[in-house]
């Protein structure tokens, strides 16, 4: 079982969960929106007896010590520098990195402008992120699947969000994961200014600027039945990988990979950093 511990850094104090020893494989796992470490239970179970240090933190709004109020606050290079805040202070001068939805995002960058940190990436539903501002600009299919995002933007979307008992939260879940993870996110995410912090990153992300090529071995999860992100995007991000690519998809599978489909891509984790143990 994973334990809750906390990670202080300069900019507040990161919740987190952690499985395995100290001294182990260290492994960085990264969650999504709009969702918390917890998502990655089954994933920092394994790991944790496979010989790895996992550690899943609550990212920045979503950990209360991590939670400042202006969306400028939430922008990529502060949310990069917070990854690797988190490994200088767990002592990883270099770790794998896992990261779905937000979080996949994140570890696209930080892989990019950070390899020598980076021992091997897997990234979940979000592809690269210059495949996916490029799907953004130009494909119809990723423009529709994207509007949303306006939604999230706007001033008072958490209040939308939660009215009438979460109704509009609950339902962006579409019934794929356990209903505890539901409830819990639920309850964080009704907690005052919890959401509209989670919805920052919306607020703050440009997704014109280019990161550049991903150099470390790099494994990509996408699923067919994902609502938010299309073919288009997916089947480029290879293009923006010089390090040894692997690319997985998931059929039949909704965005909530790890969750929803937490044996398979359990499965395909471990042999991505088995396959790179001596990277």
């Amino acid at each position: 079982m994973a334990d809750y511990i906390e990670i202080p850094t300069e900019a507040g104090t990161f919740d987190a969960l952690s499985a395995g020893a100290e001294g182990d494989r260290p492994v960085l796992l990264l969650h999504g929106f709009p969702e918390a470490a917890i998502e990655w239970r089954e994933q920092l179970n394994v790991l944790g007896g496979a010989g790895c240090h996992a550690v899943a933190p609550d990212q920045r709004g979503y950990s209360p010590g991590v939670r400042p109020q202006e969306v400028f606050e939430y922008r990529q290079e502060a949310l990069v520098s917070d990854v690797l805040a988190i490994a200088d202070r767990l002592g990883w001068q270099r770790f794998d990195l896992v990261g779905h939805d937000w979080g996949a995002a994140i570890a696209w960058a930080v892989a990019a402008a950070h390899p020598d940190r980076i021992r091997t990436l897997t990234a979940v539903s979000v592809p690269h992120l210059d495949a996916f501002g490029r799907a953004l600009r130009e494909d119809e299919d990723q423009q529709r699947r994207s509007e949303y995002m306006q939604v999230f933007r706007r001033t008072g979307s958490d209040k939308l969000l939660l009215e009438d008992d979460a109704r509009r939260l609950r339902r962006l879940y579409e019934h794929k994961i356990p209903e505890t993870h539901i409830e819990e996110y639920v309850q964080r995410f009704s907690e005052p200014g919890a959401l509209d912090a989670a919805l920052n990153w919306y607020r703050a992300a440009k997704f014109a600027d280019p990161i550049g090529q991903v150099r470390v071995p790099t494994l990509y999860v996408w699923s067919t039945e994902d609502p938010a992100l299309g073919s288009t995007a997916a089947l480029a991000c290879g293009e923006h990988v010089t390090g040894p690519y692997r690319f997985e998809m998931f059929e039949e599978i909704s965005h909530w990979v790890p969750e929803e489909a937490a044996e398979e891509l359990t499965r395909v984790l471990l042999e991505h950093l088995i396959a790179h143990q001596d990277t």
